[in-house]
C-alpha cells in the first residue's frame, strides 16, 4: 500500500482552551473498495472526498482540549450507494450499500500519552437509510456521519477522562 499524503489539521476556535489537532493518512485511492466517481475525473473526486473527510475531522476535533492529536489513516474506504454506469453515470443509494471505513487511529493528549488506538478498525453502518437525517444535506453525508458516531463513541468520550 502506497500513502498519496498527509494532511494536517489544526482545529481554530474562538475558544483558545479547545483546538485538538488531526494528521490524516490517505492511502492510493485507487486501492479503496469504493470511490467511483459517477460523472467526473477520479483525481477530482478523490480530492474531494479527502477534502470533505479532512473538513469534517476538523470539526469534530474543534471541541478537543488544546494539545491533543489524532493520527488517523484511512485504510479502505467503501462509500454509501454504488456507482451505476449507464448513458449518465450516478450513485445509487439503497439498503444493500451501507458505507464501510477501514480505519487505524491513534489519540493522544497533551503530554503525548496514548489515550486511544486501533489498527485496521472496520466502521460500517448496516441501517444508514433507517435513520433521521438532521442537518442540511451534504456531501458523503452517510459516511461523515459514520465518522461522527465513531468520534462520539470512542474519541470524545476518552478526551473527557
Amino acid at each position: 500500500m502506497k500513502c498519496l499524503h498527509v494532511i494536517t489539521l489544526v482545529c481554530l476556535s474562538p475558544l483558545a482552551a479547545l483546538a485538538g489537532e488531526a494528521n490524516v493518512t490517505w492511502r492510493d485511492f485507487n486501492d479503496y473498495r469504493d470511490v467511483v466517481p459517477a460523472n467526473e475525473s477520479k483525481a477530482g473526486y478523490h480530492k474531494r472526498i479527502a477534502s470533505q473527510f479532512e473538513k469534517h475531522l476538523s470539526k469534530l476535533m474543534a471541541k478537543t482540549p488544546d494539545g491533543y492529536q489524532l493520527n488517523i489513516t484511512f485504510d479502505d474506504i467503501d462509500l454509501a450507494g454504488d456507482v451505476r454506469f449507464s448513458m449518465h453515470d450516478i450513485r445509487i443509494v439503497k439498503p444493500i450499500f451501507f458505507p464501510r471505513l477501514k480505519i487505524s487511529y491513534t489519540l493522544t493528549d497533551n503530554n503525548g500519552a496514548v489515550v486511544a488506538q486501533a489498527q485496521e478498525k472496520v466502521l460500517k453502518d448496516l441501517s444508514f437509510m433507517d435513520r433521521v437525517r438532521t442537518g442540511r444535506d451534504s456531501e458523503f453525508y452517510y459516511d461523515k456521519r459514520l465518522l461522527s458516531a465513531w468520534y462520539k463513541n470512542e474519541i470524545a468520550a476518552k478526551e473527557q477522562g
